[in-house]
């Protein structure tokens, strides 16, 4: 895992869906999950973005990202 990534994790928006404006840290992971069983994560980096956080949540490493959060 980059730094930087966990920066962007901690700080992008989710742009789209039932979870719009939400910070990708926030997601639930149900919500994460879904994506996995149903065809995969959206292309692109918001893709790998997302992977990487269900990967983080699975991991319980969710207390390495919450500090890095930017006040908004």
């Amino acid at each position: 895992m980059e730094k930087e990534h966990l920066i962007e994790i901690a700080n992008t928006l989710m742009p789209f869906g039932k979870y719009q404006g939400r910070r990708l840290i926030d997601l639930p992971e149900p919500y994460l999950l879904w994506f996995a069983r149903k065809g995969g994560f959206p292309a692109g980096h918001l893709g790998e973005l997302m992977q990487l956080v269900l990967t983080i949540k699975i991991e319980g490493l969710e207390g390495l990202v919450k500090p890095l959060k930017r006040n908004v």
